[in-house]
């Protein structure tokens, strides 16, 4: 029973995001900004977190993350206001 996170990532101009999941999300997002521009990452330089949350259950994590990747994206922005209303890049507090 490890944390899982669910996070969201977005780029400098806000204008892309991308929902994840992890259990180890200090190295995921190293990864994510070693990825190439062969992944949805990369192509789109979404390396800024800006949005998590956590939960003691994969399934649980797994449940969220599909629920968050479904919603429109008003409803992922509110989400991300409601949390973190500057959209700092979170990563150092990781």
């Amino acid at each position: 029973m490890d944390t899982q996170y669910i996070y969201i990532l977005t780029n400098k101009s806000h204008t892309v995001l991308y929902v994840g999941r992890s259990k180890q999300l200090k190295q995921r997002l190293i990864q994510h900004k070693n990825n190439g521009k062969n992944t949805f990452t990369g192509k789109y330089n979404a390396h800024k977190l800006v949005y998590f949350e956590t939960t003691k259950y994969v399934n649980n994590a797994i449940k969220r993350e599909r629920q968050i990747k479904k919603w429109k994206r008003e409803w992922k922005m509110n989400l991300i206001n409601g949390f973190n209303p500057d959209w700092k890049d979170l990563s150092e507090y990781i």
